[in-house]
C-alpha cells in the first residue's frame, strides 16, 4: 500500500472506480459521482490518474476514438485493498469512540 500513501482521496476514488472494470475519464467522473457524491474536474481527474499510472497502479488501454480508458493494475488493487481495510479500521474505531463519548 506505501504507492498510494496518504495520497489524496482522488486516487482511492479512481480506484474505487475502476475496480469494477475499465473506464474512459467521462465515465470514471460519472461513476464517481454515483458512489461518492463527488465531482472530479477534469483536470483532478487527470491528474490523479497520471500519478497513478506513474506509480504502475492503473494502465491505459487502447482507445476508443479520443476516449483513452484505463484500467486498475495487480498492484492496484492490491494497494486499494490495503487502503481501504485502513480506512475501515479508522472509521470503526472513530464511531466506537463516537458511540461512548459523553452526550
Amino acid at each position: 500500500m506505501a504507492t498510494i500513501r496518504g495520497s489524496s482521496d482522488r486516487s482511492v476514488l479512481v480506484l474505487t472506480s475502476l475496480s469494477s472494470g475499465p473506464k474512459h475519464g467521462y465515465a470514471l467522473i460519472k461513476d464517481i459521482e454515483s458512489f461518492a457524491g463527488v465531482t472530479l474536474g477534469p483536470g483532478s481527474l487527470y491528474g490523479a490518474i497520471a500519478k497513478l499510472e506513474q506509480a504502475g497502479l492503473v494502465e491505459p488501454l487502447a482507445g476508443e476514438g479520443r476516449r483513452k480508458p484505463y484500467r486498475i493494475t495487480a498492484q492496484g488493487s492490491a494497494d486499494l485493498r490495503a487502503q481501504l481495510e485502513q480506512s475501515q479500521l479508522i472509521s470503526e474505531v472513530g464511531l466506537g469512540r463516537l458511540a461512548g463519548a459523553p452526550g
